[in-house]
């Protein structure tokens, strides 16, 4: 296939202009449609010129590429539209224009007919003459480009670098890393293309045809144009989660927890509790420290917040924020900042390894002595993610967990890794060694003649040491299970080699982000949650925590919720022998798990 007859989306997926032009179609019924400037009439096209003259062109800025006005930087994913223009004495120039601007809007209402639009840079490139009208214009496009984001973050580590300063300059430079593709809306000239690829300085094979908008944001608008319009059928029925019934939120959490146990399940449950703990926690006169590990978090964070409330009270707080985690590094920057600044100690993380686990440890002065609370969960601190991602947050008050926590903490602070554990699994040491050998505890007791069971949730498996000793395990005759939302690189019931495993991906309403291990038979089981997937870079790479469930409740309330997701056959599909996932039929009525959940924790709510 040519370069320049490549078609090419966001996934890199050529079924896409399929995709977008049937769900476009389906918009039409509704009253939406988005419109190409040679399907109107005369009359619309003189309104959009106008419009266009008054609204669009004053804020445009034009360059033509020459000597004295050398070739434009193009920001990252920005719209241009590019043109080849020809003098009246016969040579060739290139102009680029800017089409990203927030002055103008970017979805253009044709005002003759009601919920039809056409988008900024179309207009912009239709009307691209009148803004060179001493030149022909011979060809033209909308082009974006796509760079580079890797960072390389080993070179900081200098004793006598500042890590922050050093992160806030890698940042900097990322915004003008190499092109890794360009994106055009037309194909354009062998000659123009070979220009463009030499001035932006990309390769050929790196340059693709979309049939589909450069930039897909504008389905914002329409989906708030749709609620605005009264078509809430179009919508999902209306979801927000739910206080968990496990607390009395009128009453003091820390006695409630060092009780019992108690698991959130977010969405279905609200993140609030978490919250509500931390603010609880500094006031409390017995407590004498808050530690934790930051690795994403929500504009505005509570969780933020809540710390510097317990630094300013006079609590010790020492927070891990982790200044690598991808497209959230100048967001941590400036959490590290405020923290600091509130008096809070921050550290970033380890030599080599990012810290990914999600663990906070509150400890107290109590009348017994050093009393700690733990908390372990799946997924970040983040409270807008946390009513989107299916997440689990364990927080306890055993004692036993507190201490290996606060091992954890000590070791970062040391900047070291833990090399040995009981209770936790703690990467990049004690993890992955002590799920082979929970999987080999499995296949000893298929040897003996009894039942072995293992039960995997994770996003990813990737690691191919865990990989083989499932494939042992299953042909030794371990029953597996295994819900993996993503990259999954092993193939399961293949006859003599994973007849014994069973795949489902989940791709639901919510993104699927929580992370169970389940090991053994009801009456021997052995479950853990994690931030760990099983990917190398997160089982020797990252310093992750996966935490044993050990409430009999709260073990229960997880093998129910893991097996209602094994028989989720109205948002999951079975991964088959040959690499492809299909449809399946498990129970009468379809099964969606994550409505499931949310009826569970609605009703618990009304209960209380």
């Amino acid at each position: 296939m040519k370069f320049n007859e490549r078609v090419l989306n966001e996934a890199g997926n050529p079924r896409v202009p399929l995709i977008y032009e049937q769900l476009m179609g389906e918009f039409e019924p509704k009253g939406i449609r988005l419109i190409n400037f040679n399907k109107l009439s005369a009359e619309e096209g003189k309104l959009l010129e106008i419009y266009f003259d008054q609204k669009i062109a004053p804020y445009l800025s034009a360059n033509i590429v020459s000597k004295q006005q050398p070739f434009p930087f193009l920001k990252n994913k920005d719209i241009y539209a590019v043109a080849s223009l020809e003098t009246k004495g016969g040579k060739t120039r290139t102009a680029i224009i800017p089409c990203s601007n927030n002055v103008f809007k970017r979805l253009i209402d044709i005002p003759t007919r009601k919920g039809t639009f056409m988008l900024s840079e179309e207009l912009i490139l239709h009307f691209l003459p009148k803004m060179f009208k001493n030149y022909e214009v011979k060809e033209k496009s909308l082009l974006r480009i796509t760079r580079n984001a890797d960072i390389d973050t080993e070179t900081i580590y200098d004793e006598d670098l500042d890590y922050r300063d050093a992160m806030e300059n890698l940042i900097k430079q990322r915004k003008r890393m190499n092109p890794v593709r360009m994106e055009l809306s037309r194909e354009l000239n062998k000659k123009m293309i070979s220009s463009l690829c030499k001035d932006i300085k990309v390769e050929k094979s790196h340059v693709f045809i979309s049939r589909v908008p450069l930039d897909m944001s504008f389905v914002f608008t329409i989906q708030s144009y749709l609620k605005n319009t009264g078509q809430e059928s179009l919508f999902y029925q209306r979801r927000a989660p739910r206080m968990t019934a496990e607390l009395d939120e009128k009453s003091r959490l820390i006695p409630q927890i060092m009780e019992k146990d108690v698991l959130l399940s977010y969405p279905f449950e609200n993140i609030k509790s978490f919250i509500n703990l931390l603010y609880e926690a500094a006031k409390d006169d017995t407590v004498v420290s808050i530690k934790m590990t930051l690795y994403r978090l929500a504009d505005k964070s509570q969780i933020v917040d809540a710390l510097v409330e317990a630094a300013e009270n006079g609590k010790e707080v020492v927070v891990l924020v982790e200044l690598r985690a991808r497209f959230d590094e100048e967001s941590n920057i400036e959490y590290s900042r405020k923290l600091e600044e509130a008096g809070c100690r921050v550290i970033y993380g380890l030599n080599g390894y990012k810290v990914h686990s999600k663990l906070c440890l509150i400890s107290r002065k109590t009348e017994e002595g050093i009393s700690y609370i733990t908390q372990i969960g799946t997924g970040n601190y983040n409270e807008k993610t946390s009513a989107l991602y299916t997440d689990l947050s364990l927080i306890t008050g055993n004692q036993e967990i507190g201490k290996e926590a606060a091992d954890v903490f000590a070791a970062l602070l040391r900047g070291e890794i833990v090399e040995e554990t009981s209770l936790l699994l703690v990467a990049p040491k004690c993890l992955q060694n002590k799920v082979l050998d929970m999987i080999e505890e499995e296949i000893q007791h298929v040897k003996q003649g009894e039942e072995g069971y293992i039960g995997i949730k994770i996003n990813s498996l990737t690691d191919k040491v865990i990989i083989d000793k499932l494939v042992e395990a299953s042909q030794a005759g371990v029953r597996i299970e295994m819900i993996v939302r993503g990259i999954c690189c092993l193939l399961p019931e293949v006859k003599g080699y994973t007849e014994n495993i069973k795949v489902v991906s989940i791709v639901g309403r919510f993104l699927e982000h929580s992370r169970i291990y389940r090991f053994g038979t009801k009456e021997r089981e052995k479950i853990y949650i994690s931030s760990a997937d099983f990917m190398t870079r997160n089982t020797v790479r990252r310093v992750e925590v996966a935490a044993p469930v050990l409430d009999k409740a709260l073990k229960e309330r997880l093998d129910w919720m893991f097996e209602t997701m094994m028989r989720d056959d109205e948002k999951g599909k079975c991964l088959t022998e040959k690499g492809n996932y299909v449809d399946r039929s498990v129970n009468d009525v379809k099964l969606d798990s994550q409505e499931m959940f949310y009826a569970m924790a609605y009703s618990n709510a009304e209960k209380q």
